[in-house]
């Protein structure tokens, strides 16, 4: 290869990897990504579907993964949406008693408008994938499976 074709293709790597690179989040957006995270798990313990709702994106998808008890295969649970969520929500679905009420919550990876974060409860482990739309942060996607036993 010659030095000029080297120093170029040199050049656009460089520059392709720095476009590439996002600013590290602000303290401001991984506090609300862990506060967004809070509000899908504290309201489904409390009941309050004006606060799930208000955490979710409207085209929210959730989803379980576990075992069929029967054959021992791994199943993937029907989505269940927003309005489902909020509903459940709603009719207290998810009321625990307070001491029951476990929710770590671990921003896991943030990337311009888009995060990761785990939610380790009393049932099992949530992991979400959320949003920053229209200036706030709102929870599109979670994954969660059961504690085993």
């Amino acid at each position: 290869m010659s030095r000029t074709a080297f120093l170029i293709l040199t050049s656009l790597l460089l520059a392709a990897s720095a476009h590439c690179q996002a600013e590290a989040p602000s303290a401001a957006d991984r506090a609300a990504i862990a506060q967004t995270a809070l509000d899908f798990e504290e309201s489904w313990y409390a009941g309050d579907a004006a606060r799930m709702a208000r955490a979710l994106h409207p085209r929210f998808v959730m989803r379980h993964v576990g075992i069929d008890p029967h054959s021992g295969a791994s199943i993937l649970t029907q989505d269940i949406g927003a309005q489902q969520l909020i509903e459940l929500t709603r009719e207290g679905k998810g009321k625990v008693a307070p001491d029951r009420q476990r929710h770590d919550v671990t921003v896991l990876d943030v990337f311009a408008n888009a995060a990761t974060a785990k939610i380790v409860a009393w049932y099992g482990v949530d992991y979400l994938e959320l949003a920053l739309w229209n200036g706030r942060w709102v929870v599109v996607n979670v994954l969660w499976g059961k504690n085993p036993g």
